[in-house]
């Protein structure tokens, strides 16, 4: 049991870490893409220049992703080889396929930054970002296929402990697959939005005024909104597959102990021997959520047995992603009607600090979201055939393990916050600017 609850904390800590540097990894490349398209749209060499400085910081976090993602395909064979033995050859396709999308990402990346200065015609060098940007896409569709299958295992029957009847297909398109995805990939658009939106108020907090961090700041806020509307929505969605699918994970989610009809949704709260204190009751919310009407039955935790009932404390997991999310929609939709109407209050000092503020937390909120999805299907390691106490390795060595790869993810993560600093503040944008007017002849104000 120890190897086990040592594999699961180095699974949680990679994935935690990983999550973060993968998401960027998704996420950047559609910035970068969108800011190159309206600078070309526009004849604007600010929102180029964006382009520009984005993609060299992203070469960072694509270098770190690599290794974590190569530290997570590692620790799979090493902590859970019980489980790779069965699952790795009904999903190994997604796994084969995420591999080929990120070597088509980087390789056209690379072409991409290298020929920043050979194309006369901005955009014929756009068109290398399109495969980037589907290559990134890409890669977190089918590593979140192998995600969904873990939740809703199908394409194969398991006959006296062998598996027959193995089709790749239907289990990479299982019933969690289309909701997952769209989540994952919407998400990473609206974190890295978030994130540079950050960023460009710091900046202009920090005296530097000039119009490049504005335009910086309009378009990712704009982008931002966006994917908030479309995270909310498919939320909605997960909800109803989560009701028909896994109903113990929403009950768990939701507090939802006794089965009932007209159930109302939880927000907040304690829970104190079995009882819930101090939560916001939604009347018949939770009905809506689950089936689309106020009056339909929801399934409770009085309805499985306890061994496989998830941990309780995802609803706190819950809560948290929950309320970011609709905090953060909240404040672009604000950012983009005060400009649209003209409120000073959204260039106040104090409004940029909430939009830096939501830098972090979009990243807190990012993280509950994973660690509600991979603890909410416990105690399954694969939901309904093999517990995640089965599927672990029995060696001691895990600890150790434990400490070395920890070792390396601070090493990575303080490395590449180092770099990325030392990157911009050597090569400040006002520098830049000045530096490609005088190539361009004054073009940049």
């Amino acid at each position: 049991m120890d190897s086990v609850f040592y594999s699961r904390v180095l699974t949680e800590l990679t994935l935690s870490f990983h999550i973060i540097y993968a998401t960027i990894g998704v996420g950047v490349p559609l910035m970068i893409m969108l800011a190159q398209w309206v600078g070309i749209k526009k004849n604007d060499e600010h929102y180029i220049l964006l382009a520009r400085r984005w993609a060299r910081g992203f070469v960072i976090t694509v270098a770190v992703g690599v290794v974590t993602g190569t530290a997570i395909g590692l620790q799979l064979s090493l902590l859970w080889p019980n489980f790779m033995e069965l699952a790795g050859n009904v999903i190994a396709l997604p796994l084969f396929m995420e591999t080929f999308a990120f070597f088509f990402e980087a390789i056209f990346l690379g072409i991409y930054l290298y020929t920043w200065d050979r194309f006369e015609n901005q955009k014929k060098h756009f068109l290398l970002l399109i495969p980037v940007a589907l290559g990134a896409s890409f890669s977190a569709v089918f590593i979140t296929i192998v995600n969904a299958f873990m939740n809703a295992p199908q394409g194969f029957n398991l006959v006296n402990n062998e598996l027959i009847n193995v089709n790749p297909l239907v289990a990479m398109f299982n019933p969690a697959m289309p909701t997952k995805v769209a989540h994952v990939v919407g998400t990473a658009y609206m974190t890295s939005a978030f994130l540079l939106a950050a960023i460009a108020a710091f900046r202009l907090l920090r005296g530097s005024n000039h119009i490049y961090h504005k335009k910086a700041l309009y378009l990712t806020l704009k982008v931002g909104f966006i994917f908030s509307v479309s995270a909310a929505l498919v939320g909605d969605l997960s909800g109803k597959y989560l009701a028909e699918y896994q109903p113990e994970k929403l009950a768990a989610a939701e507090w939802h102990f006794e089965t009932e009809e007209n159930a109302p949704l939880m927000l907040y709260g304690v829970l104190d021997d079995g009882e819930v204190k101090y939560a916001i009751k939604i009347p018949y919310a939770l009905s809506i959520l689950a089936h689309g009407s106020p009056t339909a039955e929801v399934i409770g935790l009085d309805q499985f047995p306890e061994e496989d009932t998830p941990p309780l404390y995802i609803h706190y997991l819950f809560d948290i992603m929950v309320t970011i999310g609709m905090t953060l929609l909240a404040l672009s939709a604000i950012f983009w009607i005060g400009m649209w109407r003209k409120w000073s209050f959204v260039e106040s000092r104090l409004f940029r600090w909430l939009i830096v503020i939501s830098g972090p937390l979009v990243f807190i909120s990012l993280e509950a979201g994973w660690w509600l999805a991979e603890v909410g299907r416990q105690p399954w390691i694969l939901r309904n055939i093999m517990r995640t106490s089965e599927g672990a390795t029995s060696s001691g060595q895990v600890p150790t393990m434990l400490v070395l790869f920890a070792l390396l993810y601070l090493v990575l993560g303080i490395g590449s916050v180092v770099v990325l600093r030392r990157m911009f503040i050597r090569n400040p944008v006002e520098q830049e600017i000045a530096d490609r007017q005088q190539v361009k002849g004054g073009d940049i104000q």
